[in-house]
């Protein structure tokens, strides 16, 4: 092999399950629940669990961090400005 990898894609579900910080049987018992909410199922000939969907789906839990949501932008100077300068004016009064 001229280039190794090192670390596969797919994951045996003993390693999908530790992904999650459970063991191989506490994942057994829970994989319905989460293949039920949309978790990666295992490939269908090779029985492994792709990395990048499992993360992507734990991604996805949470979209207020992970989801279009998170991207920054620049913020109307029109709704901004006279709260700020509101603040200006009444932290120049109390010092005055």
């Amino acid at each position: 092999m001229r280039f190794p990898l090192t670390t596969p894609r797919d994951i045996p579900l003993a390693e999908a399950g530790r992904r999650l910080g459970l063991d191989p049987a506490d994942f057994t018992a829970k994989l319905p629940n989460l293949i039920a909410r949309g978790f990666p199922q295992p490939d269908p000939d090779t029985g492994l669990f792709d990395t990048v969907a499992i993360d992507r789906w734990c991604d996805a839990r949470h979209p207020h961090l992970f989801g279009a949501e998170r991207v920054m932008g620049a913020r109307d100077a029109g709704t901004v400005a006279p709260e700020r300068i509101a603040k200006m004016k009444a932290a120049g009064a109390k010092r005055g």
